[in-house]
């Protein structure tokens, strides 16, 4: 009997200098990057969240706590593969799909979404058409508006054929 479950996650950082801009696991040429204890990859941090939560094990901040020197400047892309390992582990054994709202004003995402996708795709070692990446802004509302910061939302579905 195959179960399924969905999981929601969330994130957001402050855009500053002097910091490369990644997300999705894909360097994004702009004059500013995320801050964060690691690479800070919204996309990836979001995803994470959204597969932990539908496996019941937490959040991100559980298992690489923000204050914990061994994550300093983590590379997100191993943070992904190590949350995929731990869902796998507890019986979710497929990745149904996962969508994914990137928030920001600038810089235009719309050349980078295909590259995020199979990116993606490639670190969780599924077809991209499992994978859906969208871009908007907040039409200038919010600190996300002012250019202050960039979030990601994400929802997963896992399958587990037990």
């Amino acid at each position: 009997m195959s179960d399924y479950r969905i999981g929601y996650g969330y994130d957001v950082h402050r855009l500053i200098a002097g910091r490369k801009l990644i997300l999705g696991g894909v360097e994004i040429e702009f004059d500013k990057g995320l801050d964060g204890h690691s690479d800070a990859d919204v996309v990836l941090h979001a995803i994470c969240d959204a597969m932990l939560g539908a496996a019941a094990l937490g959040d991100i901040g559980k298992h690489f706590p923000p204050d914990d020197p061994k994550y300093k400047d983590a590379d997100s892309r191993e943070l992904l593969k190590h949350v995929h390992q731990k869902v796998k582990e507890c019986g979710w054994s497929q990745i149904e799909n996962i969508d994914v709202t990137i928030m920001a004003e600038r810089p235009k995402l719309t050349k980078f979404k295909s590259l995020m996708k199979e990116k993606i795709a490639e670190l969780l070692k599924i077809d991209s058409s499992r994978v859906n990446i969208k871009a908007t802004t907040t039409e200038g509302l919010g600190a996300i508006g002012r250019q202050e910061g960039i979030a990601a939302a994400a929802v997963c579905l896992l399958k587990n054929d037990d």
